[in-house]
C-alpha cells in the first residue's frame, strides 16, 4: 500500500489524499497508485496570444514532458479552488514612499481572491517578520490582514533571499492544496543569510507558484530583476516590472484572476533511480480552434531522496 505521495516536493500521507486533492472530473477514472508511484501535480495557467485567460480546456488539450519524455496525464481539474497565499512585502527604507500604493494593491488582491483562501503576510527589511499576530498563521479576515500589511515602519536594508526562504517554509503549514506567493520588492538583496543558490533550491523543492512585482528604479545600484524573473519562471508564475507605481493595483488584480483560473494537471512519472535529482518539465496546450496558447507552469522540481518518500 502506498504510504506517501510526492506532489512537487511536498510529501502527503495517502490516507489524507481524498480530502486534499481536487476532485477528478466525473468523466475521469479514480486514481490507483502502485508502491513505487509518485504523483506530480502542476498548477498551469493558460492564456491566449493576447494575454486573456483560456477556460474550458480538457486534459486532451495538454501535453506534458518530463526530461523530454512524454507523460500520461492521469489527473485533471479546472475548478476555482482555495489556495494558501503569502503576500511578501519589501519594507526596506526605500519602500517608504511606495508603501501606501503597495498596500492598496495587496488589499485589492485579497478582495479579488477566493473567499476561502488562507493568507499570510511577510515583511522584510534588515530581517524578516510575519505580519499576523503570534498564533495566527493564516487569515481570511480583511481587517486582520489590513493590520498585518500596515504593521511596522519601512526602514533598513533588504533581506530578500531570507524572505523567500521563510515564506516557502511557512507555506508548508497551509491546509490548501494550491499554494502561491506574491512578492513585491524594489531592490536586490543586501542583508540575507541565505544566498541566491539557497533560494533557487527551495523554489525547486516547493510546489508553490510565485508571482513577483519589481518596483525598481533605474538608478537603484543593488537592483536584481534577474532573480525576480527566475523564481517566477521556475515556479510557473509571472514576473511584472511596472513602469509606474499606479500600475501595481491592476497587476495584483491580474494575479488574483490568474490564480483562480489555473488548471491542475497530474501525472505519475517513472523514476530512474536517482536519489536526488532535478527533473525538467515542459507543458504545452493547444486550443480546439488551433489558436496559439501560452502556458505558464513550473519548469522543474527536485526529486528528494527515497528515504523521504517513506522508503519507496
Amino acid at each position: 500500500m502506498l504510504k506517501d505521495i510526492l506532489i512537487l516536493g511536498l510529501v502527503l500521507t495517502a490516507r489524507t489524499l481524498p480530502a486534499q486533492v481536487p476532485a477528478v472530473a466525473a468523466s475521469e477514472q479514480p486514481f490507483t497508485f502502485s508502491a513505487t508511484a509518485e504523483l506530480v501535480l502542476l498548477d498551469v495557467s493558460v492564456k491566449s496570444a493576447m494575454g486573456e485567460p483560456v477556460s474550458g480546456l480538457t486534459k486532451n488539450n495538454f501535453t506534458v514532458y518530463e526530461d523530454g519524455k512524454l507523460q500520461t496525464v492521469s489527473h485533471f481539474a479546472s475548478e476555482d479552488v482555495p489556495v494558501t497565499a503569502g503576500l511578501v512585502i519589501d519594507t526596506s527604507g526605500s519602500m517608504r514612499p511606495k508603501r501606501a500604493e503597495v498596500i492598496t494593491a495587496a488589499l485589492a488582491f485579497i478582495g479579488a481572491s477566493n473567499r476561502s483562501d488562507e493568507i499570510f503576510v511577510v515583511h522584510f527589511s534588515d530581517s524578516v517578520n510575519l505580519g499576523l499576530p503570534a498564533g495566527i498563521p493564516f487569515s481570511g479576515d480583511l481587517e486582520q490582514l489590513r493590520s498585518a500589511l500596515w504593521r511596522g515602519t519601512p526602514q533598513g536594508r533588504t533581506a530578500l533571499n531570507d524572505a523567500i526562504v521563510l515564506s516557502l517554509k511557512h507555506l508548508e503549514q497551509g491546509g490548501r492544496d494550491r499554494r502561491t506567493l506574491v512578492l513585491v520588492s524594489d531592490g536586490g538583496d543586501n542583508s540575507s543569510v541565505h544566498v541566491e543558490a539557497d533560494v533557487m533550491r527551495k523554489v525547486l523543492e516547493s510546489r508553490a507558484t510565485i508571482y513577483t512585482i519589481g518596483i525598481i528604479d533605474e538608478d537603484e545600484p543593488e537592483r536584481n530583476p534577474a532573480l525576480l524573473r527566475r523564481i517566477a519562471q521556475v515556479s510557473g508564475g509571472v514576473a511584472y516590472f511596472p513602469q509606474h507605481l499606479a500600475e501595481v493595483t491592476e497587476i495584483s488584480l491580474q494575479i488574483a484572476s490568474d490564480i483562480r483560473a489555473r488548471y491542475t494537471i497530474g501525472y505519475v512519472p517513472v523514476r530512474s533511480g536517482e536519489r536526488d535529482s532535478t527533473r525538467k518539465i515542459t507543458v504545452t496546450a493547444s486550443a480546439p480552434n488551433g489558436h496559439k496558447l501560452v502556458v505558464h507552469t513550473r519548469t522543474g522540481y527536485v526529486v528528494p531522496p527515497r528515504h523521504s518518500l517513506g522508503g519507496m
